[in-house]
């Protein structure tokens, strides 16, 4: 019975009807889920609708910690309290929490709570589980880690020192070190508000300098995210163009006809 309850649970590979009802029955659970969030104003519809979302993902949430030992196929009881620190079932937690916090409506500290509905946009992680797509796009990320881990640190050194440089160039026009950080992280993305800015000739030639290896470093990411794409484009595009089996059951290829 759990078995057939995690078959049904998992994320559906197409020859299990019951399992893709369950995964469009909780795609569509997930986007009602998040209509509310649009809207600045809260009404009696969205919230029965956002209780009986919770409900919904409540129940979903222990069907899969009660099946943890065959989504880890350990069939001992640490799957079980592995399951609540994985990473899909710590997004599951944070998506419901919102839903169950009660409080006096009196209380000032209700503002800081605004933050917590927004934690509500979670929800939408959940729908890498039942997206086949999002899953290629995820086993990329896995894959170029490694390099888009080096550009991550490329990219916080260029901050950094270019921070220094201008804080130290220009201390007039930075209040403080983080001012410079702000400037040097908006840089490097090539927004440039243009509310810090600096003014001296010196100044403006670290920026002009900065932008240049902004636009190389923005665009490194993109290239290897690119790059590796590709890669998946072809692997599925080799096992569709696999050519046929021309063997003739006698160990030899069948005869070509001749003209």
């Amino acid at each position: 019975m759990r078995k057939r309850i995690y078959e049904i649970i998992s994320a559906s590979d197409g020859g299990d009807r019951l399992s893709s009802v369950y995964d469009f029955f909780m795609m569509a659970v997930i986007t009602v889920s998040l209509i509310p969030l649009v809207f600045k104003q809260t009404n009696p519809v969205f919230e029965v609708a956002d209780k009986v979302c919770a409900a919904v993902f409540i129940l979903d949430y222990f069907l899969r910690w009660a099946t943890a030992d065959f989504k880890f196929a350990d069939a001992s009881v640490l799957s079980f309290l592995k399951y609540p620190f994985s990473p899909m079932a710590i997004v599951d937690l944070v998506s419901i929490l919102p839903s169950l916090t009660v409080i006096n409506r009196g209380f000032k500290i209700l503002r800081i709570l605004r933050m917590f509905r927004a934690l509500r946009v979670f929800r939408s992680f959940k729908l890498l589980r039942y997206s086949k797509n999002a899953q290629i796009i995820a086993n990329i990320f896995k894959k170029q880690r490694e390099p888009l881990g080096y550009v991550l640190f490329l990219a916080i050194a260029y901050i950094i020192i270019s921070a220094l440089i201008v804080f130290n160039v220009e201390p007039d026009s930075f209040n403080s070190f983080f001012d410079a950080v702000y400037w040097a992280t908006v840089s490097l993305t090539t927004m440039g508000y243009g509310d810090i800015y600096p003014v001296t000739e010196i100044g403006r030639v670290v920026t002009m300098v900065s932008s240049i290896f902004g636009i190389a470093i923005v665009a490194l990411p993109a290239g290897i995210i690119t790059a590796g794409y590709m890669d998946e484009i072809k692997k599925v595009s080799g096992k569709e163009n696999e050519p046929e089996d021309t063997d003739d059951g006698k160990g030899g290829e069948k005869p070509q006809k001749q003209i």
